[in-house]
């Protein structure tokens, strides 16, 4: 046999062998598993592990990916496939841990074909790519007693709560009962409740429906949710109590959720001191806009629970203000009021199961939850009533206060930062409240009532009830408080995409994770904290600060003097048209175009400052990109270098050693 043909039967043999053993360590290590990622992305939680615990029936797991026809399609539908790899492989781990529990089959719906149809009966949303291919991505979990729940679809927005989602469905496809929540609000959150006629009334007159905000819709897929009314007198037959932005409700809808409490309903309440989505119906005169008030407040409720939220004062943090554009065509700017919470800042009550986890919330002009003693709760020492704080700023966060709603209403960023100090401890802005509370009324509440007159049928009369109710609860309550509306709205909270609304950060995910913890589903709440993934530049953002810092000085001594002309030249130019003996080319009109000089040399100061600033952030990330890619090639020059001066010393003492000889 020649030396050719046994080189090549040398390297067949290699590679039978080398793709041999590739599968045996496939089918052997599969168990054996790592997980290098930072939040074990592709490990199950402790939650989902529990759920699956409980398991006392199999479950069949389909997860319908249409991957063929995912290669035929545009970008955004390539973009899946890495998607589907991940939720496959977590699939898998279900099954893994499930004890032969959860069964998993993978179904490429083709064209025409039986799978296309079920895919279709369980309600998968298509996206059509051409004219016989359509793409599919979602899940549907069976029961063997025909229970059947499905994830129309595997959302780019659902991404970070993908193990969440898949739980959920396990859980809910082996339960059989939906928690109720009732929401009570002064904002149209519900939407509006048109059918039939008043909808197509609406439809002629050029007017749509205002539909419900995506909060609320995300919801309704997991509870049964209905509204209560502003004036209610007994709430009951919910589960929890979601009251948000609560005006000028009358004392009976005070007691009432007073009672309710007390009963052991949990509730979770938004207050807010300027609630930016609660704005002034359109067309009202400017003066009658400017009196609109846009605060809510529950403070005979929140001093009985220990807590108050001073009015017109706000949360503000330096180190978390966030750039935004505050009017159209305008460079984004940072405001004091608006805040990005993030564990980095130790923003998140780390020991608590609904912010434990937290990546990013954002705030819009938060107020401010302080603790205050409570007489009754000081008499009695065996209350034990605990406030844990949920969310705060850093501890240089501070506050700052408005004179009025109008203020906002024509927001000036650095004016409010000019109001704003900082502290020397964190601010919070959420409070969970727990224990045997006590009675805003403990002497009850006047009712009146209208009746029939006896004497008279066309008369009524007025007739006053005291209503009594409890005056301490019997068990531990659980209340939890957020001084802040407009996070949990659509502006806030998500964004507008291709496949519709998109979480934006763990908004959503903080009120969820508050829901779910008042229902008592700890398991779920632990697989829903893992949330969102992001990992924000710390040190870039460091170095934006810094430069910051280092010409704020400059850049508020211009904006004052550029304040001081224009106040000067207003004065100018009233003086101008009050004056008759002053006429165009007089010596007003020369000092208005000086005092126009003087204001444009100072912006452009304050240009060439900004810009000065900007070339300084972008020399400091330059430094850093270059250490970045400098770093790798030196600690390999550095194992060279070592390498060689180890291999020479061998060489010379082996040297050594044979001349010895």
């Amino acid at each position: 046999m020649s030396r050719t043909i046994r080189a090549i039967i040398g390297a067949v043999l290699v590679l039978v062998i080398v793709f041999s053993a590739i599968s045996v360590c496939q089918n052997i290590g599969r168990p054996l598993k790592l997980d290098i990622t930072d939040q074990r992305l592709y490990m199950l939680s402790d939650g989902t592990k529990s759920i699956l615990g409980k398991l006392n029936q199999p479950i069949m797991a389909r997860l319908y990916y249409a991957k063929t026809a995912a290669l035929k399609g545009p970008d955004r539908i390539r973009f899946f496939n890495n998607y589907y790899e991940y939720v496959r492989a977590l699939l898998e781990e279900y099954v893994a841990v499930s004890n032969g529990m959860v069964e998993l089959e993978v179904v490429d719906p083709r064209p025409f074909s039986d799978e296309e149809m079920q895919a279709m009966r369980y309600g998968l949303r298509r996206f059509p790519i051409t004219e016989e291919e359509n793409f599919f991505f979602g899940l549907v979990i069976q029961t063997q007693f025909g229970v059947e729940k499905s994830i129309p679809f595997f959302s780019p927005d659902r991404q970070s709560f993908v193990e969440y989602d898949i739980s959920y469905l396990i859980d809910t496809a082996v339960t059989r009962q939906k928690r109720k929540i009732g929401v009570l609000s002064s904002l149209p959150v519900m939407g509006d409740d048109v059918t039939g006629y008043m909808r197509e009334m609406m439809m002629r007159q050029g007017q749509q429906p205002r539909p419900a905000w995506t909060f609320v819709e995300q919801l309704r897929k997991q509870y049964e949710v209905e509204t209560v009314a502003t004036d209610v007198n007994d709430i009951n037959d919910v589960d929890i109590l979601l009251v948000i932005h609560p005006k000028g409700l009358p004392e009976q809808t005070l007691f009432a959720i007073d009672q309710f409490v007390l009963k052991g309903g949990r509730t979770i309440v938004c207050v807010d001191p300027h609630c930016f989505m609660d704005r002034a119906p359109q067309g009202m005169q400017m003066q009658m806009q400017m009196q609109h008030s846009s605060a809510s407040q529950l403070d005979s409720l929140l001093r009985t629970w220990g807590l108050e939220m001073p009015a017109n004062t706000f949360a503000g943090d330096r180190n978390l203000a966030s750039m935004a554009a505050i009017r159209a065509n305008q460079r984004p700017e940072r405001i004091i009021g608006y805040l990005n919470l993030t564990p980095e800042g130790n923003c998140f009550a780390e020991d608590h199961v609904v912010t434990a986890e937290l990546n990013q919330v954002r705030i819009l002009f938060s107020g401010v939850l302080n603790e205050i003693a409570d007489s009754n709760e000081a008499a009695q020492s065996d209350s034990k009533i605990e406030r844990t704080p949920l969310i705060t700023t850093t501890n240089r966060g501070g506050t700052f206060t408005i004179s009025g709603g109008f203020e906002l209403m024509f927001l000036d960023s650095s004016n409010l930062m000019r109001k704003f100090t900082d502290g020397t401890k964190p601010v919070a802005m959420g409070y969970l409240v727990t224990g045997k509370l006590k009675s805003s009324f403990p002497n009850g509440i006047e009712v009146e009532s209208e009746s029939p007159d006896p004497n008279d049928p066309n008369e009524t009369v007025t007739t006053t009830t005291q209503l009594a109710g409890l005056t301490q609860a019997e068990e531990d309550c659980a209340v939890m408080v957020f001084s802040d509306v407009d996070f949990i709205s659509d502006t806030v909270a998500y964004q507008t995409s291709f496949f519709g609304p998109m979480v934006v950060g763990d908004n959503s995910t903080l009120m969820l994770n508050a829901i779910e913890d008042l229902s008592g589903s700890s398991d779920l709440v632990s697989i829903r904290s893992r949330g969102n993934f992001k990992r924000p530049f710390v040190v870039v953002d460091e170095i934006e600060r810094q430069a910051e810092a280092e010409t704020a000085a400059e850049v508020e001594k211009i904006n004052l003097q550029i304040a001081g002309f224009q106040g000067e030249l207003q004065k100018i130019v009233s003086e101008a048209k009050e004056g008759e003996q002053e006429v165009i080319g007089s010596s007003i009109v020369q000092k208005k175009k000086e005092v126009e000089l003087k204001i444009h040399q100072a912006q452009r100061q304050l240009r060439q400052v900004k810009m000065t600033r900007r070339e300084r952030i972008e020399r400091l990330g330059n430094k850093l990109r270059q250490a970045n890619m400098l770093a790798v090639p030196a600690v390999i020059l550095l194992i060279a270098i070592v390498l060689d001066l180890r291999r020479s010393m061998r060489k010379r003492h082996y040297i050594s050693h044979a001349s010895d000889a």
